[in-house]
């Protein structure tokens, strides 16, 4: 069968563990050529590439801190100069750092503006001067950006409610290129984002569905987002969270 995706490349941020090893796993299955960006883990980042290339798929990794602005451009020129062209980019790399209000440092501010909000825009702002019609932008935000749901949230929900407003502005600034742009807002995920068995007991209590999601139901969302079949689908943000806000 012809792969929804054949002949497409695809640039994935943060892609090395959680749901952006799972989004460049499904892309690739899907028949993208992959590139992804990490900022440490080089031997997953390794072992993700030889997964790939050992299934006949093509993928490469790319060490890149997404607080960089540069080494995301740099990431986005070298994945563009790889493949010849760039389709698809998956704004997946985030950081959660938790604290109140009254003791929330400057510093800690500042750089989940910088990798959860200012990459996302540098990363599109270059990935667009290599798209042609028909290319995906899909930004991994979460529901935090409708529902902090816990003290200590406020400035991880402010940076994806942010990426969910800038989606919005980009789809119509990009809409006449024929390129969509969309937001995926994941719910509570099992990942590394989560590792605490005894937060994770209270998160299913919140959910309708009484589980955490996985990694790779987020990951089918975002390949829906990228597929051809999504072609009338931009400036939205979809909500897959299990039933927590509901």
């Amino acid at each position: 069968m012809t792969k929804s995706l054949s002949g497409k490349s695809a640039m994935v941020t943060g892609g090395s563990r959680g749901i952006g090893a799972a989004t460049v796993r499904r892309l690739a299955a899907d028949g993208a050529a992959v590139a992804f960006t990490y900022a440490a883990s080089d031997r997953k980042a390794a072992a993700l590439v030889a997964e790939i290339e050992a299934d006949g798929r093509e993928a490469f990794a790319i060490k890149a801190d997404s607080a960089d602005p540069q080494a995301v451009q740099r990431a986005v020129t070298e994945t563009a100069n790889r493949f010849g062209h760039l389709d698809i980019l998956v704004n997946n790399a985030g950081i959660l750092l938790r604290g109140h209000v009254d003791e929330f440092s400057l510093a800690d501010f500042d750089r989940m503006l910088a990798v959860n909000v200012r990459a996302v825009f540098v990363a599109v702002q270059a990935a667009v001067a290599h798209m042609r019609a028909g290319g995906r932008i899909i930004t991994v935000g979460s529901v935090t950006a409708d529902r902090s749901g816990f003290a200590g949230a406020s400035v991880y929900s402010m940076t994806k409610a942010a990426v969910a407003a800038l989606t919005r502005g980009m789809a119509r600034d990009l809409g006449s290129r024929g390129i969509t742009v969309n937001t995926v807002q994941p719910g509570p995920t099992e990942t590394d984002m989560n590792p605490d068995e005894n937060v994770r007991a209270v998160l299913r209590q919140m959910l309708a569905l009484g589980r955490l999601g996985k990694d790779t139901e987020i990951a089918s969302l975002v390949a829906y987002l990228a597929a051809p079949e999504a072609s009338f689908v931009t400036g939205a943000a979809f909500t897959i969270d299990g039933g927590y806000l509901s």
